[in-house]
């Protein structure tokens, strides 16, 4: 195997690895896919005003989220039926976050139980939670992830209905027979059925409700102590209503470019909606991370840290446990080296004025 030097190369081993279903699934984007392309290019029309000459001879990474600290600001996202990708699934990505003392967010739909990647060891980890029609599935659930030891819930906001995803509804996508959505087993609501569409497209539609509106973070917050993080949040008006309604943190997200298609990317989103929220609850993006440079972009525009989710399950299905840990580790030697070479020794360090946007080059660099 050839060395992989940077995290965008586990994408083609992942595709010559899985069967074409499952690549598919982790890799497609809704409709187009113009945002999916988006999310990545966007980062590219930011660059850097670094500061030189000042002593980077010790550099540190270290954050605290929620009240959690971690290695860095590089966490991972909710990525669904990990072990379609590797057999250990789930499990590998729980150690290879733990080794790298950051922190895991588990999907509802995972194909391994909240109490199963409890049971991998010490770890602070978030659960992502879809809102079912039934809300006792949704009460119970909470429940385990909070005896589970999991810290935080992730509500995700952006789908009331599934985006829609070609590669998905041609490949007649559907969850391998062998495994199932682990946190519903008990409740009969494990397995997909096989449709003429996408077969998930249909189990959202019989389960996901669609009524979901800002009072039942209220409920949420009835059922639950934990900590609740809104995910899928892309405006300042949804983010003024999020502080509104008590959540305790934002993660500007667009679903990995699946739900609606010309959507800005992430990082474009990411400054309205820090601004709106005005320091008053910590604000993260997932989308498109895949250099550590990128890191430090957001990190500039405002964010508390980011989230990466398709790095995670390519690297899972190229070498299990082990390449997700590379993924981490590249990203935050990217990123330290990132801080070095513009001159910060600490996160607090990375300011606005560490780069330079499509839409600020006249307030910084005046014509002469």
């Amino acid at each position: 195997m050839v060395e992989i030097t940077n995290v965008s190369e586990y994408e083609a081993i992942a595709k010559e690895k899985l069967p074409k279903m499952i690549y598919d699934y982790y890799a497609s984007g809704a409709e187009d896919q113009w945002t999916l392309k988006e999310n990545e290019r966007a980062f590219s029309r930011i660059l850097f005003r670094p500061r030189i000459l000042i002593d980077v001879s010790k550099i540190d990474l270290r954050t605290t989220v929620l009240g959690f600290n971690i290695s860095m600001p590089i966490m991972i996202a909710p990525t669904a039926m990990q072990k379609m990708a590797h057999p250990e699934g789930e499990y590998a990505t729980a150690r290879a976050a733990s080794a790298a003392d950051t922190i895991m967010t588990l999907s509802s739909w995972a194909t391994s139980s909240v109490e199963e990647v409890a049971s991998t060891g010490p770890g602070v980890r978030f659960l992502q939670l879809y809102v079912h029609k039934d809300r006792n599935v949704v009460a119970q659930l909470v429940k385990r992830a909070e005896r589970a030891g999991f810290k935080a819930i992730a509500l995700t906001v952006d789908t009331p209905r599934l985006g829609r995803r070609e590669a998905d509804i041609k490949n007649r996508f559907v969850l391998p027979p062998n495994l199932t959505l682990k946190n519903f087993e008990d409740l009969d609501l494990g397995k997909m059925d096989k449709t003429n569409d996408s077969g998930l497209a249909s189990y959202v539609a019989g389960q996901i409700d669609r009524s979901l509106s800002w009072k039942d973070i209220q409920w949420l917050q009835t059922i639950t102590k934990l900590p609740i993080l809104v995910k899928g949040v892309i405006t300042a008006e949804d983010a003024r209503l999020a502080v509104q309604y008590g959540a305790a943190g934002i993660i500007v997200s667009n679903h990995g470019a699946r739900q609606l298609d010309y959507v800005p990317a992430t990082i474009m989103a990411l400054e309205e909606v820090v601004k709106a929220a005005q320091g008053q609850i910590p604000v993260f993006l997932d989308g498109g991370v895949r250099r550590g440079t990128d890191v430090f972009k957001a990190l500039a525009l405002g964010a508390s840290g980011v989230f990466i989710g398709r790095p995670v399950v390519f690297s899972l299905a190229a070498d299990g446990e082990a390449g997700v840990r590379k993924v981490l580790q590249m990203l935050r030697d990217e990123f330290e080296l990132t801080m070095a070479l513009s001159g910060c020794r600490s996160l607090k360090e990375i300011t606005r004025n560490h780069i330079i946007t499509e839409w600020d080059r006249p307030r910084i660099a005046p014509r002469l």
